[in-house]
């Protein structure tokens, strides 16, 4: 700690070149962690589900709906102890910009299926009484001011007017693979609406043993492969791994794009630890002339290299940690999106590997120089 004043002040000697270079290091590790988090939320989001909830979708694609009446078949199907069903609504509010997750869902079962999602008791019971009612979550409650008992109106696209809905409940989650920024209303009133042609987009199943999953799942696409609309059945976290692949292989992307980022910031981090280290070359010299061994030169040059990556690390992926915690920008595309502290480590390491780097080469030049050649340097 004796030295402390001594790294300072060789960092604060040029003050402007200092805060730049720890700004590029904060900037480069707050995307890195930003452009990982995107990469490690699909992971989680893969892996999420139930092991006891299995999906039924059209086997076309996801966009095409199933007819109603394969519930009763479904319910049927041994091992299957409750069907619910919903629909994508594709509406948006007040402008085409300001879209949301919004589906119309089978309430009562919808919810039972769904531990995950909590309603208090007594909003539950308004809402599921109330045919035109709506189920909010917190987060989009927050983002445009709703309140319970409000009337909200969505401009519908797949199903074009303007729906009305009275917000009768609120609901938060214990899992961070769901979000709190959709909207949920009642499936019979988008069939009343629609005059009974809406039908469900898909089915979900909650099944008597997760062990029979793959039996469900032959069972129910041979019962319907010669229908006019087959089905293809899978695992709720198989169906969300195939809902990611939408995405494509961005998790690439994200991970070169990053790499590069910090392998540009290595190289202007050391270009300034260079310059500052040729600048002192005189100084180095008196140092030794004085009593400093090399030893101790190189771990002054490394500990001023390390504290300009201390700081950027704090700035950098503090600043990512504080802002996509509090930022909900993402929650409805990417659920549980945030800095992980996995993410924080990986980004604390490359810190450090930046420090070692960019420090290496001027503490090994202050190492190895003599007091002769570098007190015969003209600056």
């Amino acid at each position: 700690m004796k030295y402390l004043p001594l790294i300072l002040g060789n960092l604060l000697r040029h003050k402007r070149r200092s805060i730049l270079t720890t700004l590029s290091v904060a900037i480069a590790l707050f995307l890195y962690a930003s452009l990982r988090s995107v990469s490690t939320t699909l992971d989680s989001a893969t892996e999420a589900g139930s092991t006891s909830r299995m999906v039924v979708r059209n086997a076309t694609g996801i966009v095409f709906p199933l007819p109603k009446s394969y519930i009763n078949r479904l319910e049927a199907v041994p091992g299957v102890s409750r069907v619910s069903y919903a629909n994508w609504f594709g509406a948006w509010y007040r402008s085409e910009r300001e879209f949301f997750a919004n589906f119309a869902v089978e309430a009562p079962s919808f919810l039972d299926m769904y531990p995950e999602i909590v309603v208090p008791p007594d909003q539950k019971t308004a809402f599921l009484q109330d045919r035109g009612s709506a189920l909010v979550g917190v987060d989009l409650m927050e983002k445009y001011g709703w309140r319970l008992g409000q009337n909200v109106t969505l401009n519908g696209t797949i199903f074009p007017g303007e729906w009305t809905f009275t917000i009768r409940a609120t609901y938060t989650v214990t899992n961070n693979a769901f979000d709190e920024m959709s909207f949920m209303f009642h499936y019979p009133y988008l069939e009343e609406r629609t005059e009974r042609r809406a039908t469900p987009g898909w089915f979900y199943l909650k099944l008597d043993d997760p062990d029979r999953a793959p039996e469900v799942a032959r069972t129910i696409d041979d019962q319907f492969r010669n229908s006019s609309t087959p089905t293809r059945t899978e695992t709720e976290r198989a169906f969300n791994a195939g809902f990611m692949t939408m995405w494509g292989n961005i998790k690439l992307l994200m991970g070169t794009i990053g790499l590069a980022v910090v392998f540009a910031i290595l190289l202007v981090t050391g270009n300034a630890m260079m310059m500052s280290a040729r600048e002192r070359t005189a100084e180095i010299g008196v140092l030794k002339t004085v009593g400093f061994g090399g030893g101790l030169l190189f771990a002054l040059e490394m500990s001023e290299a390390v504290v300009i990556a201390v700081v950027g690390a704090l700035l950098g992926l503090g600043g990512a940690k504080l802002l996509w915690a509090n930022v909900k920008a993402f929650q409805q595309f990417l659920p549980g999106f945030g800095v992980t502290p996995g993410t924080l480590a990986a980004g604390a390491g490359i810190a450090l590997l930046l420090a070692l780097v960019s420090g290496f080469v001027p503490a090994m030049r202050a190492y190895r120089l003599s007091v002769i050649s570098a007190l015969r340097t003209v600056e």
